[in-house]
């Protein structure tokens, strides 16, 4: 196939490089269909000289492109477009049962070993979402807290206002003014040990021990082990992979249950990796105004989507003001510094002095630091860079997935977010491959943890948020293997 057969646009004034660029042209191409399975790409000089960039562009996109899985090399012939395994770039199916009854937090010991396994030194660490270290910010940050240091000497060693520094919550709240176009107040952000704090505090603040509160399926395993710690009960809301909450099924399951509380994360779901549309978002914040019910959202990865859109998050919908947003800089910038932030709204008060009470406050040095960061345009910059490395990641972990793994195994294809969710055959049991793994120095993520009822025996979910690395292949290779031994037996 010649390239005039398929459309051409290269932009060299964008901020993207030029070979993601042809990346990104071809995928164009190959999804719509205009060019199939067997088609010829045009050769690196022919490319070159159509699109005006230079041959080792066009090699670097053809390359990565092979290493995807969407195209072929043949020797002394050139590159040729792939044909999809039957199993092949596929999203799990559901499979959900809805659950009878609210119910406590099971598999508490097989979270503590997978966090066990997630800290372990020279582990491969395919088990720990943490999209920001695919590509560090560490120098830009150590460059930023010197300046801080310089200037605020003695005060960036003292302590921080209980609802956080004034300086960085006008930095978010401009954030969201910036971004999605919503007016946040200063004063209703309240700074926090992460978002697992904020998550926290959103909870004592409107529910109590013994209180029912609605997940998705699967969730979150972090969120599941806070409901378990604070005494409260989980059910599970059918969760489609590519639009987010079931709301015929949410709707059903409040008719049915006292639910008191919904922990969703609607802009970006952890793990399946899927955004729900705003259209939804919008209805399933009428569904909660009107049983006056209260919905946190834990929108850690709202800035993290491949394609660089920022979903308003739930909140923003809201006229009863029982939307609260849990924020962080952890997923987005830097896991140590434990920043989040949560956007109070008329529960203000009330966690203000839970915030006091259980930590009196946050690091000073790092708000400041992330303030500077922010107020420089460098977190903006940087998420920029950040994203096409997810993404390209995400790619080539599928990719490896469907060449390496066994006939049955389905993966989701994740909109943005650093992990992959992997349906495995049937007969495997991902806490069983688990053992396997860390015993091979190896951390994933098994199923059972996603789930209160302990579901998804056969799922698992994998980390791209790393560098790419040769032990990185050799480990899901390895995955797939030891999988297929499994399945086998």
């Amino acid at each position: 196939m010649g390239c005039e057969q398929f459309m051409l646009a290269i932009d060299k004034s964008a901020d993207d490089f030029l070979y993601r660029q042809v990346i990104d042209l071809i995928t164009e191409n190959i999804d719509s269909g205009t060019l199939r399975p067997g088609d010829r790409l045009p050769s690196l000089r022919r490319m070159s000289k159509r699109i005006d960039v230079s041959i080792p562009t066009v090699r670097q996109a053809y390359i990565e492109l092979e290493r995807q899985r969407r195209v072929e090399s043949r020797p002394q012939s050139g590159f040729y477009v792939r044909g999809l395994n039957a199993n092949e770039l596929v999203r799990p199916a559901p499979r959900f049962r809805q659950s009878n009854k609210p119910v406590p937090v099971a598999n508490r010991s097989l979270m503590d070993r997978v966090y066990e396994g997630l800290h372990q030194p020279d582990f491969v660490p395919l088990g720990i979402a943490n999209p920001c270290m695919a590509k560090p910010a560490a120098k830009a940050l150590h460059r930023a807290m010197k300046r801080v240091m310089a200037r605020a000497e003695e005060r960036s060693i003292g302590y921080a206002p209980s609802m956080g520094e004034p300086g960085l919550r006008r930095q978010i709240a401009f954030r969201y003014l910036d971004t999605i176009g919503s007016n946040v107040e200063p004063d209703n952000i309240c700074i926090t040990n992460g978002a697992q704090e904020a998550l926290l505090l959103a909870l004592q603040a409107v529910a109590s021990k013994g209180d029912v509160i609605a997940v998705e399926s699967p969730t979150y395993h972090g969120l599941l082990e806070l409901i378990g710690s604070l005494g409260m009960l989980a059910i599970e809301v059918e969760t489609c992979p590519e639009e987010g909450v079931t709301l015929s099924a949410l709707r059903k399951t409040l008719d049915a249950h006292p639910v008191k509380v919904c922990l969703f994360s609607t802009t970006l779901n952890n793990p399946l990796g899927v955004s729900m549309p705003d259209d939804m978002r919008q209805e399933l914040v009428n569904i909660i105004d009107e049983r006056e019910l209260v919905l946190i959202e834990d929108d850690v990865y709202g800035d993290l989507l491949f394609d660089g859109h920022r979903p308003k998050p739930a909140e923003m919908y809201s006229r009863s003001g029982n939307v609260l947003t849990c924020g962080s800089f952890s997923k987005t910038a830097a896991p140590g510094y434990r920043i989040g932030w949560l956007l109070a709204g008329r529960y203000r008060d009330a966690i203000m002095r839970l915030k006091r009470s259980y930590s009196c406050s946050s690091g000073l040095l790092q708000q400041l630091t992330l303030t500077e960061f922010l107020a420089s345009g460098t977190y903006d910059r940087y998420l920029k860079t950040l994203r096409p490395v997810l993404q390209q990641n995400a790619q080539r972990t599928r990719a490896l997935v469907a060449q390496h793994f066994p006939e049955g195994t389905r993966t989701s294809k994740p909109v943005g977010g650093a992990v992959l969710w992997i349906e495995l055959p049937g007969n495997v049991n991902s806490a069983h491959l688990f053992d396997e793994a860390i015993n091979k120095g190896i951390s994933i993520a098994p199923g059972l943890i996603f789930s209160p009822c302990a579901r998804y025996e056969n799922f698992m979910r994998l980390s791209f948020g790393h560098p790419w690395s040769e032990e990185i292949e050799q480990s899901i290779v390895w995955l797939g293997r030891k999988v297929q031994e499994l399945a086998g037996r």
